[in-house]
């Protein structure tokens, strides 16, 4: 593995699998459960190529690389300075070579990735709406949480253009969007076909979903049991340790 020299105000973490380490800028945006998520919730077929949209840190090809046998990975993401963040990580972690960091906009990723080419796209694409709930003044934070450079719109239609028929596009997302979502899923030929819920933990609304989508397939949409977080004591529940591969404390 590679020493790289750090910048101002970044640090190494060590993610416990597979000897991957990631960089993260402590004044960015550092990934989250939601990622991690994502990445367990992806069930991705042996030998694929795999886009990842507005892949941040690369914490989530990073995750689904090491969880899967990938062929490829692109990762791709609008900020110079976060896309060559990315870039060192796995030049960091020698996988440069499976784990490419692509630095544009999104909705050119087909463009220079290529259409109908790919078996899975991966995406934890900014909540909220452009214009709601106040904009952190911080830029890199502001695009990671609000649709500033891309919409839902743009992230599904970009997954339907690069996908394979019969490929799969993995998201995870708000509950409130829930409409947005199914409906320009099936707008751009995306059928919803697995659906999981993310609770706090008992009792409590969902926060989080988790979806499942295959280009050009019949509909058949399935739902997975809840997943909880915490249990009513605010310890991690046991689904929550075996998917962060820590033992039960």
């Amino acid at each position: 593995m590679e020493q790289l020299i750090l910048k101002d105000n970044e640090r190494i973490d060590d993610l416990g699998c597979k000897r991957l380490k990631i960089i993260q800028n402590t004044e960015g945006f550092c990934f989250g459960m939601d990622a991690v998520l994502l990445s367990s919730f992806c069930d991705i077929r042996n030998g694929s190529e795999v886009v990842d949209l507005g892949t941040g840190t690369g914490i989530i090809p990073l995750l689904v690389w090491a969880k899967n046998n990938i062929k490829k990975i692109y990762g791709v993401e609008i900020q110079e300075e976060v896309a060559e963040m990315a870039a060192r990580t796995m030049k960091m972690n020698g996988i440069e070579e499976h784990i490419q960091i692509i630095n544009t906009n999104l909705i050119q990723a087909p463009e220079i990735l290529g259409v109908n080419k790919f078996d899975s796209v991966t995406s934890n694409p900014p909540y909220m709406l452009q214009g709601g709930g106040l904009i952190n003044p911080e830029d890199k934070k502001a695009i990671s949480r609000h649709e500033i450079t891309c919409t839902l719109e743009d992230v599904i239609r970009t997954a339907s253009r690069l996908l394979k028929h019969n490929g799969s596009f993995f998201m995870v997302h708000r509950p409130h969007r829930i409409v947005d979502i199914f409906c320009l899923l099936r707008q751009y030929k995306l059928e919803p076909k697995k659906i999981r819920f993310v609770h706090p933990k008992i009792g409590d609304k969902p926060n989080l979903l988790l979806i499942k989508s295959v280009k050009a397939s019949k509909p058949e949409l399935k739902f997975e049991p809840p997943l909880y977080v915490y249990n009513e004591d605010l310890t991690y529940t046991e689904e929550i340790y075996k998917i962060y591969g820590m033992e039960v404390r």
